[in-house]
């Protein structure tokens, strides 16, 4: 679920795009899924094209991940969240492990009782959470890098333990390193040198990586 900069262009970022998308349903098991991360300007587009090469059908939920950072123009609402796209391989035989998500408080705790309070509740698809602050321990420097618990989230639910994991714009890495935390093997795959030295730094310490140059 990496993300890199593209030019804007319809034509331009689909082209790059699909042929990507089209591998990664051709390699997806059965009981698969794909999360595409986009931000506004691309969603509506990339819906389109994965309606295409997955089919509708199998279209999930559009999760929507809002924070609160960066600058507010005055002259239109202030854009604070992105767009993950949530399609499976075979909407009968998907993986969705709702009760191995980590839950979230009732924002009215005491209307919803005791019991229900104290076990917290499934997230909806607005998810609330901070991008990685700049003085946080899990910061690696790479300007586009994902928070953890946006990746534990979708780990947790839609694979289980020794299930493999591809993320094909890995970035920073942080979805092979919440993969190999949670009991999972990862395929992480990025174009970028500044990327995959992150990489190498942030997974120095682990033995049983393998690394490959085309």
């Amino acid at each position: 679920m990496g993300t890199r900069q593209y030019p804007d262009y319809f034509t331009d970022y689909i082209a790059f795009l699909e042929p990507r998308l089209v591998e990664a349903y051709r390699v997806l098991t059965p009981h698969g899924s794909l999360y595409l991360h986009v931000d506004y300007r691309e969603v509506h587009r990339c819906r389109f094209l994965l309606d295409d090469i997955f089919g509708a059908d199998n279209f999930l939920n559009e999760i929507i991940w809002a924070y609160d950072f960066g600058g507010r123009p005055k002259y239109r609402w202030p854009a604070k969240h992105d767009n993950i796209l949530f399609y499976v391989k075979d909407r009968a035989r998907y993986t969705f492990n709702r009760d191995a998500v980590e839950r979230i408080p009732y924002m009215a705790p005491g209307l919803a009782g005791k019991e229900k309070a104290a076990r917290g509740k499934l997230p909806t698809d607005t998810w609330w959470h901070t991008i990685v602050p700049t003085n946080s321990r899990e910061k690696t420097g790479y300007p586009t890098q994902k928070p953890a618990g946006i990746l534990r989230r979708i780990v947790a639910a839609s694979s289980n333990l020794g299930d493999l994991v591809l993320d094909f714009f890995a970035g920073s890495g942080t979805t092979g390193a919440v993969a190999h935390e949670m009991g999972r093997r990862a395929v992480l795959v990025d174009s970028n040198p500044e990327a995959v030295d992150v990489m190498r730094r942030r997974f120095a310490d682990i033995d049983d990586v393998e690394w490959t140059t085309l």
